[in-house]
């Protein structure tokens, strides 16, 4: 049976390799380690931890714990390698990364169907069925390839806003609008009067920052165009209200007048489970993030599903480019899998890749891709990265808010996320049977 290349032996990579052996189809990994390293990693061995050994938590009342039981119901090899090399870390998977990724590899290595080539810098995207797992880091030589094959729908910076769940926001706050009453009342308004402003002002210019990584400082002078919330207003106590605060057009309904100030709240995915602070990227510390934007009114308890973050990492704009099965869209023999394609976190890079891994095979044996119901963790991160409507499509990891809403409200949390759990457990197992 034909060969697959897999172009990086990163979390993704190693998953969509040993998901099409198990398939029994030969695979060819390439890894340009140990002879050259991005910057991010120091280590020789394939699946190497950079920022942390946690792998999050292993709850299954938790988005983290759900996407990982999915995982292994799929058949992945590294929730079996995690657990194996565990460490304690309370409700967290979290593993001795050295002897994680010696395990990994042992696996790669070891299996018949899988012809692991390191020392092999890729610079070309090869003919045939191919998938590009090369992470948020990508060398230079295949990114200008990609870029060719993605008409320039390329993004080097996250420069994301933090994203709430619409159902956290207290509604009796804000209000639906657009500017001067055009078209639909597309966004959700959060109106601030002149003391709650300053109040919010004082806090956001004297938070603190995350600390930039050193490859980040080198291309800081990017961020001008997408300015951090924190910098603009740190150039006056007004810009932010000339800016994306600017209260023109709209009129609060609960008082009859135009607010001093306004944040827009913006639809993140079709559904409408997911909103977007507009404007506010931002490069605080995500706890000052949770403290500051909290003070903005309609958001004292709003449920952050994701942060908002500035720091240098390649991805494709999916939503233009790909369909749910990780495929390109213009050419069903190229997939792409990992950070790249706009799933953030380990976990979730490794289930894009065994999800990529599965359709490819799919696709060789002349069957249909698995499409996974929106209902699941992993079909929720796939549908997002394929279809989001977001103007500014930016990286999302596994969260709650990405599933659609459960058909009853259940105010205890735990209990909530216990019901995320057993419905999208229950839709794997019944669509996985169904489409054997």
């Amino acid at each position: 049976m034909e060969n697959v290349i897999v172009i990086g032996a990163g979390l993704a990579g190693c998953e969509a390799a040993w998901a099409i052996a198990n398939e029994g189809i030969k695979v060819t990994l390439y890894d340009m380690k140990p002879d050259k390293k991005s910057p991010a990693h120091h280590k020789d061995g394939i699946c190497e931890l950079v920022c942390s050994n946690s792998l999050k938590a292993d709850r299954p009342e938790s988005a983290a714990g759900l996407l990982k039981m999915e995982m292994e119901v799929l058949g992945s090899l590294l929730v079996p390698c995690a657990r194996k090399t565990a460490v304690a870390a309370g409700g967290a998977l979290a593993v001795d990364r050295n002897l994680f990724s010696a395990e990994v590899e042992k696996k790669i290595r070891n299996h018949e169907n899988i012809n692991f080539v390191e020392n092999s810098e890729i610079t070309d995207i090869p003919d045939g069925n191919v998938i590009i797992a090369t992470g948020p880091l990508t060398s230079d030589g295949l990114s200008e390839k990609i870029e060719k094959i993605s008409s320039g729908r390329l993004s080097f910076f996250d420069a994301a806003a933090p994203v709430v769940s619409y159902e956290s926001i207290d509604q009796t706050k804000v209000f639906a609008a657009s500017r001067y009453g055009r078209g639909e009342a597309d966004y959700i308004n959060c109106p601030m009067e002149k003391d709650e402003y300053l109040n919010f002002y004082n806090e956001l210019i004297s938070a603190e920052k995350a600390p930039l990584k050193e490859i980040d400082k080198q291309s800081f002078r990017v961020y001008e165009g997408c300015m951090p919330i924190e910098v603009l207003a740190s150039r006056g106590v007004d810009t932010m209200r000339f800016g994306p605060l600017k209260p023109v057009g709209l009129t609060n309904p609960h008082t009859g007048k135009r607010p001093y100030a306004v944040i827009q709240l913006r639809r993140e995915n079709a559904e409408g489970t997911m909103w977007n602070l507009v404007g506010f990227q931002t490069n605080l510390k995500f706890g000052e993030q949770k403290r500051v934007f909290s003070l903005i009114p309609g958001l004292e308890n709003a449920d952050f599903v994701r942060y908002g973050v500035m720091h240098r990492n390649f991805f494709i704009n999916s939503p233009k480019l790909l369909d749910a099965d990780y495929s390109l869209r213009e050419n069903k023999n190229i997939y792409f899998a990992g950070q790249m394609t706009g799933v953030e976190g380990y976990m979730e890079s490794a289930a894009s890749g065994l999800l990529a891994g599965i359709n490819m095979a799919r696709k060789i044996k002349g069957k249909t891709p698995y499409i996974l119901p929106i209902d699941t963790m992993t079909g929720a991160l796939a549908n997002y990265i394929s279809s989001s409507e977001s103007a500014d499509f930016q990286p999302m990891g596994a969260n709650m808010g990405i599933l659609p809403s459960l058909p009853e409200r259940i105010k205890d949390k735990k209990m909530k996320y216990a019901a995320y759990t057993e419905r999208a457990m229950n839709s794997l197992k019944k669509y996985l049977e169904e489409n054997k």
